[in-house]
C-alpha cells in the first residue's frame, strides 16, 4: 500500500468504489482513475521512510480519522463522497459491486460547517 508502506494487510479482490479526478503534476495536467478497496487491519503507523513518496504526492501530513469525524471534516477529502460511502458500508456492509463515484472536478471538497 503505497501511502503506508504496509505489506501485511490482505486486500480482498473486490473494489469498493472507483472515481476519476484531474490534477497537475510538474505542470502537466492528468486525469487519474482511482480504485478503492476495503480492507481491515490494525491501527498502526506507516512503515518505513515514506517522506519522498509523500512529497511527490504533496501529502503534507497524515492522520487517523474515525468514521464519525469524517462528515465534519474541513479539509478536502478524496474522494469527496467518502463520509457518505463509509456510512453506507457501516450500515449495510460492503457493496456487492463497485460503487461508481464518477468524475470529481478539480478542487471539489466536502465537509465543514
Amino acid at each position: 500500500m503505497k501511502e503506508t508502506g504496509w505489506t501485511d494487510i490482505e486486500v480482498p479482490g473486490t473494489t469498493l468504489c472507483w472515481w476519476e479526478h484531474d490534477f497537475t503534476r510538474a505542470g502537466v495536467p492528468a486525469r487519474q482513475h482511482e480504485q478503492v478497496f476495503l480492507a481491515h487491519g490494525p491501527r498502526q503507523d506507516p512503515v518505513g521512510d515514506l517522506a519522498a513518496a509523500h512529497a511527490v504526492d504533496r501529502m503534507l501530513r497524515w492522520r487517523w480519522w474515525s468514521p464519525d469525524e469524517l462528515p465534519a471534516a474541513t479539509e478536502p477529502l478524496w474522494p469527496p463522497q467518502w463520509p457518505e460511502l463509509l456510512a453506507t458500508v457501516r450500515e449495510n456492509g460492503a457493496p456487492t459491486t463497485p460503487v461508481g463515484l464518477g468524475y470529481v472536478p478539480n478542487g471539489a471538497t466536502v465537509g465543514g460547517p
